[in-house]
């Protein structure tokens, strides 16, 4: 597809809204030194529809590429797990889900989700590229198909008689370049009073709090309402109900059915259309004003990150997250600035963050290290990070965020 046409709708791409510059893949954790001197770097520009106001990418960096070898398992995260539970109880009521329902999750991970339905009985498949990961779901009873989703593996499920009462696709929708083959595969396995539930960070959200670093290679999209309804509509289906979440600081989950089903659009979906509309989604002076915003909040970072390292204090980081490492990346940080990274995944320690290539540790070695301040890098998990460690202020350390902007708590 042309670098310079909508992923969605076909026009002309007017406007830069941010450019991070040559960027490596936020996900691909180099695992020695000589992996690093090797790593590989991509262009991470975000460009604006103005025709149907989907921020995008300019330039996508293969699927295969990002997610067939992948180093992300959801069930690491207590607050996540948590989120999938509440999840599965509340659809399995509302969608008066049992036996000889199907649940069908695209981008099933490690079966963090699924699993809470195999518990309930509840049929499910899972589909998800990541050959590394698919082995933990299937471990934990998850069937799983391993692919990318897309019209022609929903064509072959179809034919064998696939047919979702409900389809998950949480934190993918974004990530998909060909998002009109993406949204034609969920409305060919859907049934025809099937449900598809998406999440994903909210652009709203994301612009007026400058979370540029939730910008990566692996979210081509940044979604509004107005912007996923428009790529659905085009695809047959319909958003009957629309949520806001307080996952990844902010995130939307937006129902929708076949045109076709009986299903009746819920009140605050008019009222989200309405609310876009009046913080200027649909309109240039939002998008104008993010790059301003961010680049002053990576300023801040920048700012004490070098006053402690002058004045002699140890800065570690938690979370080898990927908005970790666009923030780390754009601040130009170095093992100067901060120390190392721990993590819980041992599927990213003893490896390197990309770019910055500070190394990942277990937590247990920040308890024997105790330095000054921990910068929680994943600052969605801010809550459960410091909940996790309350050593750190027994020996008079701090903890530290950057969002809403850089704080240190006390």
């Amino acid at each position: 597809m042309n670098a310079n046409t909508c992923r969605s709708c076909g026009a002309a791409l007017g406007r830069t809204v941010f450019d991070l510059g040559l960027v490596p893949l936020a996900n691909e954790y180099p695992a020695s030194e000589r992996e690093c001197e090797t790593e590989q770097r991509f262009p991470l520009k975000v460009r604006l529809c103005e025709q149907c106001w989907l921020l995008q990418l300019e330039e996508a960096v293969p699927p295969s590429r990002l997610f067939s070898d992948y180093a992300y398992f959801s069930s690491y995260s207590d607050t996540w797990m948590s989120h999938a539970k509440q999840f599965v109880d509340s659809s399995r009521e509302r969608w008066q889900l049992d036996e000889r329902s199907l649940v069908v999750e695209v981008a099933s991970n490690d079966g963090y989700l699924l699993r809470h339905f195999v518990v309930l009985g509840i049929p499910v498949l899972g589909i998800d590229p990541a050959e590394n990961v698919v082995p933990t779901a299937l471990a934990a009873g998850v069937p799983t198909e391993v692919g990318f989703f897309g019209l022609d593996l929903a064509e072959r499920l179809a034919e064998q008689g696939v047919r979702a009462d409900l389809v998950v696709a949480n934190n993918v929708f974004a990530h998909v370049p060909d998002t009109n083959d993406f949204a034609a595969g969920v409305a060919r396995v859907l049934a025809p009073e099937g449900v598809l539930s998406i999440e994903f960070p909210e652009l709203a959200t994301m612009l007026l709090g400058t979370q540029f670093d939730q910008i990566y290679h692996e979210h081509v999209f940044y979604f509004s309402l107005l912007s996923c309804e428009s790529i659905l509509r085009r695809n047959g289906l319909r958003v009957i109900d629309v949520e806001r979440l307080a996952t990844h600081g902010g995130s939307l989950r937006v129902t929708a059915c076949h045109n076709s089903a009986g299903h009746r659009e819920e009140v605050p979906v008019s009222l989200k259309r309405e609310e876009e509309l009046q913080l200027g989604l649909a309109g240039t002076d939002a998008y104008d004003a993010f790059a301003s915003g961010a680049n002053r909040r990576a300023a801040s970072v920048r700012s004490f990150l070098e006053s402690a390292a002058a004045n002699g204090k140890r800065v570690v980081g938690y979370g080898a997250a990927a908005k970790g490492n666009t923030l780390l990346n754009y601040c130009g940080v170095s093992t100067r600035e901060v120390a190392y990274v721990v993590d819980r995944s041992p599927h990213k320690q003893g490896h390197f963050l990309p770019g910055t290539h500070l190394p990942v540790f277990a937590p247990e070695k920040l308890l024997s290290d105790r330095p000054d301040y921990v910068i929680v890098l994943a600052w969605n998990l801010l809550d459960e990070v410091q909940a996790s460690l309350p050593e750190v202020r027994e020996w008079g350390g701090s903890f530290v965020t950057t969002m809403p902007s850089l704080t240190v708590l006390a």
